[in-house]
């Protein structure tokens, strides 16, 4: 079974917040007590986050759940509860994050940048937070909100300076081997290379004290064939990790057992890539022929043979030069990105049987109440939905006089106001 991972499931659950605590201050020789309650703790955040030392998403194929913890319930004297602890999923750079039905929600390119993928239910209020000169002694407090929960899908995309592009058994997998530590299966027959491989090649010292040293990322993808672009042979999951690549080293197979001549390889490669996504078929490229210790094709390039060798350092001193040159083009990021959903207000849905549905998680906080039977607590319920428009938004989408309203578990009969 493969170690790499390109693509997966993700369930995100956003802890639960804490409820609010409905407590009065009692004690001997204080002539005035009063409502003490201490608030919930909020739920802990689930963030999907690019980190550059995770390599695939293996982790996510077996177990995909991922949770915060859950806020603690607010205790008398005012004691608060404690806040869930956030929940971070590393994943490897160039993950895109979907919704279930295909939506890119976020696009993680560099490391560090995150996105919010399950938020964490508020902790709920304490009945000291409800005490005003009209209600001293308020006999209610706020439930624990709910912690977000969905699933998503990962999608990972390699982020690598050179990827190899070429037919099945063109030599690509001997080539990174040749030149790198990556040691991917090498065989006779199509499609030896079922999931990419990365490697990373050292010119000069590798460390950095040589000021001519230089190290670069090669991609080593599946085979590529005619009609990939519309998902023949390992098509789409071929061109997808191809996408991001700086530069592409195109090889054409100069061996007699080739059933192409070599120009035409190219010609087909040229083409599919043209016709998966423009941008691929004009980014910077070397084309060169490979097996040249066995070639019987003619072919007036540049040769290499990653047996014996022939011509492999000057196409890495050629791959050094586009690679530099692609690598001053990108700006360097200065800043990881987060992404946080925007708050939405409320909106209205009028469901088939009649009733509308008020969304929106202030309307479902306002009625998030320990006991709507209290007139108190019922009371402060309907000021606070009359304040964020809620008659005014059942107005305008045609709600008349007696039609059910609900929002969350809590119905009530539509009145307009007079």
């Amino acid at each position: 079974m493969s170690d790499f991972v390109d693509e997966c499931q993700l369930h995100a659950k956003g802890g639960d917040g804490g409820a609010g605590c409905v407590s009065f201050r009692r004690e001997s020789h204080v002539p005035h007590g009063g409502p003490d309650g201490g608030d919930g703790g909020h739920g802990g955040d689930v963030w999907v986050v690019a980190d550059r030392n995770v390599a695939s998403l293996l982790a996510f194929r077996d177990f995909p759940f991922r949770r915060a913890t859950n806020g603690a319930h607010g205790q008398g004297r005012k004691r608060h509860g404690r806040n869930g602890v956030d929940e971070f999923v590393r994943v490897p750079e160039g993950t895109i994050v979907r919704d279930r039905d295909g939506t890119v929600l976020a696009d993680l390119v560099n490391a560090g940048d995150r996105w919010l993928a399950a938020q964490g239910g508020r902790g709920g209020r304490g009945n000291t937070r409800f005490a005003s000169n009209r209600l001293r002694a308020p006999q209610f407090a706020e439930q624990a909100e709910s912690g977000e929960e969905r699933w998503l899908g990962l999608e990972l995309r390699l982020m690598a300076d050179v990827a190899l592009v070429g037919f099945p058994n063109a030599g690509k997998s001997t080539f990174i081997s040749a030149v790198s530590a990556a040691r991917p299966k090498v065989a006779s027959y199509p499609f030896t290379t079922l999931t990419p491989s990365l490697g990373v090649v050292r010119l000069g010292d590798g460390r950095g004290v040589d000021p001519d040293s230089f190290e670069m990322v090669i991609a080593d993808v599946p085979g590529l064939i005619e009609g990939a672009a519309e998902g023949k042979g390992l098509g789409h999951q071929f061109l997808r990790h191809v996408e991001r690549a700086r530069v592409l080293l195109m090889m054409a197979d100069l061996a007699e057992v080739s059933d192409r001549d070599p120009r035409e390889q190219i010609e087909v490669l040229i083409a599919e890539l043209q016709r998966y996504d423009a941008a691929l078929a004009a980014r910077r490229r070397l084309i060169v022929g490979t097996k040249a210790d066995a070639a019987h094709l003619a072919w007036d390039g540049p040769r290499v043979s990653a047996v014996t060798g022939e011509g492999v350092a000057s196409v890495l001193g050629q791959l050094r030069d586009l690679v530099s040159q692609a690598r001053e083009a990108d700006a360097a990021p200065t800043q990881y990105v987060v992404h946080r959903p925007e708050s939405a207000g409320i909106t209205v849905l009028h469901l088939a049987d009649g009733i509308f549905e008020i969304e929106g998680r202030q309307a479902r906080r306002a009625v998030a109440l320990s006991d709507l039977t209290d007139p108190a607590a019922l009371a402060w319920a309907q000021r606070r939905l009359e304040k964020l428009g809620v008659s005014r938004a059942l107005g305008r989408s045609g709600a008349r006089s007696g039609d059910l309203v609900r929002i969350g578990d809590f119905e009530f009969t539509y009145e307009p106001d007079t």
